[in-house]
């Protein structure tokens, strides 16, 4: 069974048509890469998947999205409890000004987790699952904007998993790193799938190529080709996927 289920969905903001008509699976324990153009849809796409697109006004979506079997449009979906079902990293890392506890502690806190021996085990375990607890044990009441970039990024990962979600969502998440910090996050992916369903969008191709298990191509808000990662990058069905993925344009 997918875990996401798309199909037919369009998304306006006011009268332009961003999206056209998607239909896309993914499955449970992958991670899957949105690729194409600036401005193609990808990111859009990505927050359908857990409702964001709610905050730009004049958004309207036909439809179904559903998570898990259920339609997260529907009439009655409790939002909130979506959000932390599915966990969202962004592209710049956007810690809070707080400590890397407190950063790692906000979201349970949030959901009503206020246990001191909790608070530090579910700490302990984000940090060790985004690969950086060794790194900053010994500092954790110090500021989160004291790390580098990469440590930055992986606190928000470790901050996504806090809340135990079962799907991530990661827009561009390395693309202001550095090439070793990239390969940190990438790694970290390849591990975390084991336990969560990644869509991950992503300019970089050859992170596509290395990471994902499923591609897909965006083009002009339209999904042009969705298939296992070595088909889109070695036997494209369609002329547009090959000329993107060869650099003709894009």
């Amino acid at each position: 069974m997918s875990v996401i289920s798309v199909r037919e969905l369009n998304l306006y903001y006011g009268k332009q048509q961003a999206l056209h008509h998607i239909h896309l699976d993914v499955e449970p324990h992958s991670i899957t890469a949105l690729i194409g153009p600036s401005g193609c849809g990808k990111s859009t796409f990505l927050r359908t998947l857990n409702r964001m697109n709610d905050y730009v006004p004049h958004t309207r979506i036909t439809g179904t999205v559903k998570v898990f079997g259920e339609d997260i449009y529907g009439p009655n979906v409790d939002v909130e409890r979506l959000r932390k079902n599915i966990g969202m990293v962004f592209q710049q890392p956007n810690p809070f000004p707080k400590s890397i506890y407190d950063n790692i502690a906000y979201g349970p806190r949030l959901h009503g987790i206020t246990d001191r021996v909790t608070l530090d085990e579910i700490v302990e375990n984000s940090l060790r699952a985004a690969a950086l607890w060794d790194e900053v044990k010994d500092v954790l009441k110090k500021p989160a904007y004291g790390l580098s970039g990469g440590q930055q990024q992986r606190l928000c990962i470790a901050r996504a998993l806090a809340v135990q979600p079962q799907i991530l969502l990661m827009d561009e998440p390395t693309s202001a790193l550095d090439p070793i910090s990239t390969a940190k996050i990438e790694e970290l992916l390849l591990t975390l799938k084991g336990t969560y369903t990644i869509v991950i969008v992503t300019h970089n191709m050859q992170q596509a190529a290395r990471i994902s298990d499923k591609t897909a191509f965006f083009l002009n808000g339209e999904l042009v080709e969705y298939d296992a990662t070595p088909v889109i990058f070695q036997h494209p069905n369609d002329k547009r996927t090959e000329d993107y993925i060869t650099g003709r344009f894009g």
